[in-house]
Protein backbone atom coordinates (compact mmCIF):
# COMPACT_ATOMS: atom_id res chain seq x y z
CA UNK A 1 0.00 0.00 0.00
CA UNK A 2 1.14 3.41 -1.01
CA UNK A 3 0.84 6.74 0.48
CA UNK A 4 0.03 8.67 -2.90
CA UNK A 5 -2.58 5.42 -3.50
CA UNK A 6 -4.34 6.66 0.00
CA UNK A 7 -3.93 9.95 -1.51
CA UNK A 8 -5.98 9.38 -4.62
CA UNK A 9 -8.61 7.43 -3.26
CA UNK A 10 -9.03 10.26 -0.26
CA UNK A 11 -9.08 13.34 -2.84
CA UNK A 12 -11.78 11.31 -5.15
CA UNK A 13 -14.16 11.25 -2.23
CA UNK A 14 -13.49 14.86 -1.33
CA UNK A 15 -13.91 16.04 -4.94
CA UNK A 16 -17.02 13.87 -6.28
CA UNK A 17 -15.71 12.07 -8.96
CA UNK A 18 -12.44 10.61 -10.49
CA UNK A 19 -12.09 13.52 -13.32
CA UNK A 20 -11.77 16.26 -10.43
CA UNK A 21 -9.65 14.25 -8.20
CA UNK A 22 -7.09 13.57 -11.35
CA UNK A 23 -7.22 17.58 -11.75
CA UNK A 24 -5.99 18.19 -8.00
CA UNK A 25 -3.59 15.61 -7.89
CA UNK A 26 -2.42 16.32 -11.66
CA UNK A 27 -2.77 13.14 -13.29
CA UNK A 28 -4.70 11.71 -15.77
CA UNK A 29 -7.93 10.11 -14.93
CA UNK A 30 -6.89 6.69 -15.93
CA UNK A 31 -3.78 6.35 -13.72
CA UNK A 32 -6.24 7.27 -10.68
CA UNK A 33 -8.68 4.94 -11.33
CA UNK A 34 -5.79 2.20 -11.94
CA UNK A 35 -3.77 3.30 -8.75
CA UNK A 36 -7.30 2.99 -6.54
CA UNK A 37 -8.35 -0.19 -8.68
CA UNK A 38 -4.61 -1.70 -7.42
CA UNK A 39 -5.61 -0.43 -3.64
CA UNK A 40 -8.48 -2.58 -3.27
CA UNK A 41 -6.93 -5.71 -5.12
CA UNK A 42 -4.45 -5.48 -2.09
CA UNK A 43 -7.03 -4.82 0.67
CA UNK A 44 -9.33 -7.23 -0.70
CA UNK A 45 -12.77 -5.54 -1.27
CA UNK A 46 -14.18 -2.69 -3.53
CA UNK A 47 -14.07 0.52 -1.94
CA UNK A 48 -16.75 2.12 -4.45
CA UNK A 49 -19.92 1.20 -5.24
CA UNK A 50 -19.13 1.68 -9.12
CA UNK A 51 -22.64 1.05 -10.62
CA UNK A 52 -23.40 4.56 -9.47
CA UNK A 53 -22.76 7.24 -11.74
CA UNK A 54 -21.17 9.38 -9.16
CA UNK A 55 -18.27 7.21 -6.98
CA UNK A 56 -19.97 6.08 -3.67
CA UNK A 57 -18.37 4.21 -0.64
CA UNK A 58 -18.84 1.41 0.14
CA UNK A 59 -19.56 0.29 3.66
CA UNK A 60 -15.77 -0.64 3.89
CA UNK A 61 -14.54 2.54 1.36
CA UNK A 62 -16.49 4.93 4.86
CA UNK A 63 -14.45 2.63 7.35
CA UNK A 64 -11.19 3.23 4.91
CA UNK A 65 -11.96 6.40 4.12
CA UNK A 66 -11.47 7.38 7.93
CA UNK A 67 -8.70 5.49 7.97
CA UNK A 68 -6.54 7.02 4.90
CA UNK A 69 -7.31 10.43 6.33
CA UNK A 70 -5.68 9.77 9.53
CA UNK A 71 -2.87 7.87 7.73
CA UNK A 72 -2.18 10.95 5.24
CA UNK A 73 -2.48 13.75 8.81
CA UNK A 74 -0.05 11.96 9.95
CA UNK A 75 2.48 11.82 7.54
CA UNK A 76 2.15 15.96 6.57
CA UNK A 77 2.50 16.43 10.69
CA UNK A 78 5.37 14.24 10.66
CA UNK A 79 6.61 15.84 7.61
CA UNK A 80 5.65 19.32 9.53
CA UNK A 81 7.90 18.57 12.61
CA UNK A 82 10.74 17.27 10.05
CA UNK A 83 10.76 20.90 8.35
CA UNK A 84 10.73 22.39 12.06
CA UNK A 85 13.62 20.26 13.22
CA UNK A 86 15.36 21.02 10.13
CA UNK A 87 14.73 25.31 10.58
CA UNK A 88 15.46 24.58 14.29
CA UNK A 89 11.83 25.45 15.01
CA UNK A 90 12.50 22.72 17.52
CA UNK A 91 14.42 20.46 18.60
CA UNK A 92 17.21 19.48 21.09
CA UNK A 93 21.03 19.78 21.69
CA UNK A 94 22.67 18.00 24.66
CA UNK A 95 26.34 19.33 25.70
CA UNK A 96 27.97 17.69 28.49
CA UNK A 97 30.85 19.82 30.01
CA UNK A 98 33.15 20.32 33.31
CA UNK A 99 32.55 22.54 36.00
CA UNK A 100 34.35 25.76 35.41
CA UNK A 101 32.79 25.26 31.62
CA UNK A 102 29.62 24.87 32.58
CA UNK A 103 29.58 28.34 35.11
CA UNK A 104 32.03 30.49 33.23
CA UNK A 105 31.84 29.52 29.43
CA UNK A 106 28.85 28.26 28.64
CA UNK A 107 26.07 31.05 29.57
CA UNK A 108 26.75 33.38 27.35
CA UNK A 109 27.41 31.25 24.89
CA UNK A 110 24.07 29.61 25.31
CA UNK A 111 22.39 32.68 25.66
CA UNK A 112 24.07 33.59 22.17
CA UNK A 113 22.94 30.33 20.80
CA UNK A 114 18.59 31.06 22.17
CA UNK A 115 18.62 34.39 20.87
CA UNK A 116 19.12 32.98 16.94
CA UNK A 117 16.87 29.62 18.28
CA UNK A 118 14.36 30.20 20.98
CA UNK A 119 12.55 27.03 20.64
CA UNK A 120 15.18 24.64 20.68
CA UNK A 121 16.32 22.87 24.41
CA UNK A 122 19.28 23.36 25.46
CA UNK A 123 20.21 20.36 27.95
CA UNK A 124 23.73 20.23 29.87
CA UNK A 125 25.05 17.27 31.78
CA UNK A 126 27.88 18.14 33.98
CA UNK A 127 30.85 15.58 34.59
CA UNK A 128 34.30 15.79 34.78
CA UNK A 129 36.50 15.80 32.11
CA UNK A 130 37.81 11.93 32.35
CA UNK A 131 34.26 10.81 32.34
CA UNK A 132 33.32 13.27 28.98
CA UNK A 133 34.74 11.39 26.49
CA UNK A 134 32.74 8.24 27.01
CA UNK A 135 29.62 10.19 27.92
CA UNK A 136 29.89 10.95 24.03
CA UNK A 137 31.07 7.88 22.98
CA UNK A 138 27.75 6.07 24.38
CA UNK A 139 25.64 9.14 23.08
CA UNK A 140 24.95 10.38 26.04
CA UNK A 141 25.43 13.67 24.51
CA UNK A 142 26.22 15.70 21.28
CA UNK A 143 29.63 16.53 22.01
CA UNK A 144 31.29 17.56 25.22
CA UNK A 145 33.26 20.51 26.19
CA UNK A 146 36.56 19.27 28.15
CA UNK A 147 39.89 20.64 29.51
CA UNK A 148 42.13 17.93 27.62
CA UNK A 149 42.04 16.67 24.10
CA UNK A 150 40.90 13.17 24.08
CA UNK A 151 42.87 10.48 21.79
CA UNK A 152 40.05 8.26 20.80
CA UNK A 153 40.06 7.85 16.77
CA UNK A 154 36.30 7.44 17.25
CA UNK A 155 36.14 10.93 18.12
CA UNK A 156 37.12 14.39 17.09
CA UNK A 157 38.25 17.56 18.17
CA UNK A 158 38.50 21.15 17.87
CA UNK A 159 39.85 24.02 20.49
CA UNK A 160 37.33 26.36 21.27
CA UNK A 161 39.16 28.89 24.49
CA UNK A 162 42.50 29.18 26.27
CA UNK A 163 42.96 29.42 29.58
CA UNK A 164 45.51 30.36 32.54
CA UNK A 165 45.37 29.33 35.93
CA UNK A 166 46.38 31.73 38.65
CA UNK A 167 47.15 32.27 42.25
CA UNK A 168 44.27 34.17 43.73
CA UNK A 169 44.36 35.85 47.12
CA UNK A 170 41.75 37.82 49.35
CA UNK A 171 42.09 41.49 48.51
CA UNK A 172 43.72 42.46 51.99
CA UNK A 173 46.18 39.71 52.04
CA UNK A 174 49.92 40.57 51.90
CA UNK A 175 50.28 39.01 48.83
CA UNK A 176 47.54 41.27 47.17
CA UNK A 177 50.05 44.52 46.46
CA UNK A 178 52.73 42.51 45.01
CA UNK A 179 53.50 42.31 41.23
CA UNK A 180 54.73 38.75 41.06
CA UNK A 181 55.96 36.08 43.96
CA UNK A 182 58.08 33.16 44.02
CA UNK A 183 57.22 29.55 44.56
CA UNK A 184 59.20 29.66 47.22
CA UNK A 185 57.31 32.78 48.99
CA UNK A 186 54.20 29.88 49.28
CA UNK A 187 55.44 26.88 50.96
CA UNK A 188 54.13 28.28 54.73
CA UNK A 189 50.68 29.35 52.81
CA UNK A 190 47.18 27.12 53.11
CA UNK A 191 46.09 26.50 50.07
CA UNK A 192 42.36 25.25 48.86
CA UNK A 193 42.16 22.57 46.40
CA UNK A 194 39.75 20.90 44.16
CA UNK A 195 39.12 17.40 45.05
CA UNK A 196 38.86 16.67 41.39
CA UNK A 197 42.67 15.83 40.54
CA UNK A 198 43.12 18.05 37.63
CA UNK A 199 45.92 18.22 34.92
CA UNK A 200 46.44 22.17 36.68
CA UNK A 201 46.90 20.34 39.88
CA UNK A 202 49.67 18.17 38.86
CA UNK A 203 51.18 21.12 37.02
CA UNK A 204 51.14 22.86 40.71
CA UNK A 205 52.25 20.04 42.39
CA UNK A 206 54.88 19.30 39.72
CA UNK A 207 56.09 23.02 40.07
CA UNK A 208 56.22 23.57 44.07
CA UNK A 209 58.04 19.71 44.06
CA UNK A 210 61.20 21.08 41.47
CA UNK A 211 61.40 24.08 43.73
CA UNK A 212 61.89 22.23 46.63
CA UNK A 213 58.67 23.79 48.35
CA UNK A 214 55.72 22.71 50.55
CA UNK A 215 52.80 23.07 49.02
CA UNK A 216 50.10 23.24 51.97
CA UNK A 217 47.03 21.89 51.12
CA UNK A 218 44.83 22.54 53.93
CA UNK A 219 41.20 21.85 52.45
CA UNK A 220 39.89 20.19 49.46
CA UNK A 221 36.61 21.19 48.03
CA UNK A 222 34.13 20.10 45.44
CA UNK A 223 33.21 23.26 43.46
CA UNK A 224 35.32 26.34 42.30
CA UNK A 225 32.64 28.51 43.29
CA UNK A 226 33.22 26.91 47.06
CA UNK A 227 37.27 27.48 46.77
CA UNK A 228 36.73 31.36 45.80
CA UNK A 229 33.99 31.68 49.15
CA UNK A 230 36.60 30.46 50.95
CA UNK A 231 39.09 32.82 49.76
CA UNK A 232 37.06 35.80 50.43
CA UNK A 233 36.54 34.45 53.78
CA UNK A 234 40.49 34.19 54.22
CA UNK A 235 40.70 30.99 55.02
CA UNK A 236 43.39 30.12 52.48
CA UNK A 237 44.70 30.99 49.04
CA UNK A 238 44.44 28.75 45.48
CA UNK A 239 45.18 28.06 42.32
CA UNK A 240 41.96 28.49 39.71
CA UNK A 241 41.31 28.78 35.84
CA UNK A 242 41.25 33.00 35.08
CA UNK A 243 37.96 32.65 33.27
CA UNK A 244 36.19 31.57 36.74
CA UNK A 245 37.26 34.51 38.23
CA UNK A 246 36.58 37.34 35.73
CA UNK A 247 33.84 38.43 37.50
CA UNK A 248 35.37 38.96 41.12
CA UNK A 249 38.75 40.40 39.82
CA UNK A 250 36.51 43.48 38.38
CA UNK A 251 34.53 43.79 41.80
CA UNK A 252 37.73 43.71 43.57
CA UNK A 253 36.97 40.54 45.71
CA UNK A 254 39.79 38.48 44.64
CA UNK A 255 42.91 39.56 43.71
CA UNK A 256 45.24 37.79 41.25
CA UNK A 257 48.64 37.03 41.72
CA UNK A 258 51.75 35.86 39.10
CA UNK A 259 53.87 33.18 40.19
CA UNK A 260 57.29 33.19 38.67
CA UNK A 261 58.27 30.04 36.76
CA UNK A 262 54.48 28.04 37.39
CA UNK A 263 52.52 28.94 34.16
CA UNK A 264 49.70 26.74 32.75
CA UNK A 265 47.83 27.06 29.91
CA UNK A 266 45.18 24.72 29.60
CA UNK A 267 42.49 24.34 26.22
CA UNK A 268 39.09 23.68 26.05
CA UNK A 269 38.50 21.23 23.29
CA UNK A 270 34.94 20.44 22.12
CA UNK A 271 34.82 16.85 21.36
CA UNK A 272 32.51 15.44 19.30
CA UNK A 273 31.65 11.43 17.59
CA UNK A 274 33.51 11.18 14.35
CA UNK A 275 31.98 10.15 10.89
CA UNK A 276 28.36 10.27 12.11
CA UNK A 277 25.37 12.84 11.26
CA UNK A 278 24.72 15.26 13.84
CA UNK A 279 21.35 16.69 14.36
CA UNK A 280 20.62 19.85 13.16
CA UNK A 281 20.25 21.69 16.41
CA UNK A 282 23.76 19.91 17.88
CA UNK A 283 25.72 21.29 14.56
CA UNK A 284 24.12 24.60 15.26
CA UNK A 285 25.59 24.85 18.01
CA UNK A 286 28.79 22.89 17.37
CA UNK A 287 29.19 26.23 14.25
CA UNK A 288 28.99 29.37 17.27
CA UNK A 289 31.70 27.12 19.25
CA UNK A 290 34.23 27.22 15.95
CA UNK A 291 33.00 30.89 15.55
CA UNK A 292 34.42 31.45 19.48
CA UNK A 293 37.16 29.49 18.39
CA UNK A 294 37.95 31.48 15.78
CA UNK A 295 37.71 34.96 18.05
CA UNK A 296 39.90 33.78 20.29
CA UNK A 297 42.82 32.19 18.16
Amino acid sequence: MELSQLEFFVTVVEEGGFSKAAERVFRTQPAVSIAIRRLEEEIGTSLFERSQKAPVLTEAGELFYDYARRILALRDQALGVLGELQTLQRGRVRIGANESTSLYLLPQLILQYRSRYPNVMVEIFRHTSDRLPREVLDRNVDFALMAYEPVDNELESFPVLSDNLVLIVHPEHELGTRDSVKVEELGHEAFLAHNVKTGSRYKVTETFAQHHTPLNITLELATIETIKRFVQLKIGVAFVPRMCIEEELERGTLKSVPVENLEYERTIWATYRSGIEMSDAAAAFLKILRQQSSMTA
